[in-house]
């Protein structure tokens, strides 16, 4: 097998077992390391030029990516001010790298992984975020593994998790949220003590939310819009909805992410005009 592939196709870095497993000789692993095809990361670990930054340090301080540094492996969604730096999950007694910007975790793993894995699993990550992260940013990552992963929740619900602020974020999770500002939003909006429900079929398609019976919000996500057809489409929806009775306020990421207090007033003042109930 050629070496340099192999690695290529896991992804850039991989441990040693692997490729012997998968039919790799120990001397054509020697050649390609001496040829500079690929390097050997601490003992057991072989990566190439091409190697992601995060894994290549889990590996050289022989942990696994943890934390938020999981989530962003796993491509949730990251909401904006959650920390950049690294975060790892280092075996009781090692050594935590030295230099700043490391987190380093140090709790006992809720699930078994793998010696050849270099990320902790969903559920440990899940329980790192609770830990590290203020609730809002933890439920926006939680929420975002419910959706990548598709979690049950009564899974979720199940699980034992050894920490209050992980057993408050999996009573509190659900799986309506199509993207993190719908997280936000839902979560912001719960103490108002209001009705809100989340992707209801209206006029033939789902909206982000329903305050009351006639008030209607929709979320444009970071990327939302990117050809003028889904814009048209989306104005097309609104004027449907109207046409029924519905009122629609739409608020863009950034109002939701930076502004804040903006779409709280437009909500209140929504609200004192009865626009959630219908009109008589």
């Amino acid at each position: 097998m050629d070496i340099a592939d192999a690695v290529e196709r896991a992804g850039g870095i991989v441990h040693r077992q692997r490729l012997l497993d998968a039919g790799a000789s120990a001397s054509r692993l020697r050649a390609a390391i001496t040829d500079g095809a690929v390097r050997r990361v601490r003992r057991y670990w072989i990566a190439d030029d091409h190697a992601p930054a995060d894994l290549l340090a889990a590996a050289q301080a022989g942990g696994r990516l943890a934390c938020v540094s999981a989530a962003r492996h796993h491509g949730w969604w990251i909401p904006s001010g959650a920390p950049d730096g690294l975060h790892l999950h280092l075996a009781a007694g090692a050594h935590a790298p030295s230099g700043g910007g490391i987190t380093a975790h140090w709790r006992a793993p809720l699930v078994p992984r793998s010696r050849y894995e270099l990320v902790e699993s969903v559920a440990d990550t899940l329980r790192h975020v609770a830990g590290c992260l203020p609730r809002e940013q933890a439920l926006v990552l939680w929420e975002s593994a419910v959706r990548a992963h598709r979690i049950p929740l009564a899974e979720l619900r199940r699980t034992t998790w050894h920490s209050a602020a992980s057993a408050e974020l999996a009573a509190l999770a659900t799986d309506l949220s199509g993207s993190g500002i719908e997280t936000i939003f839902a979560h912001r909006l719960r103490p108002w003590g209001i009705r809100l429900r989340q992707q209801v079929h209206l006029a033939g398609h789902d909206v982000d939310a329903l305050v009351g019976e006639c008030l209607v919000v929709q979320l444009d996500g970071f990327a939302h819009h990117s050809s003028s057809a889904d814009r048209t489409r989306d104005l097309a929806h609104d004027r449907a909805l109207m046409a029924l009775g519905y009122r629609v306020l739409r608020f863009s990421y950034a109002e939701v992410v930076f502004s804040w207090p903006a779409v709280e007033a437009a909500i209140a003042r929504a609200l004192a005009q009865r626009l959630d109930l219908p009109s008589r």
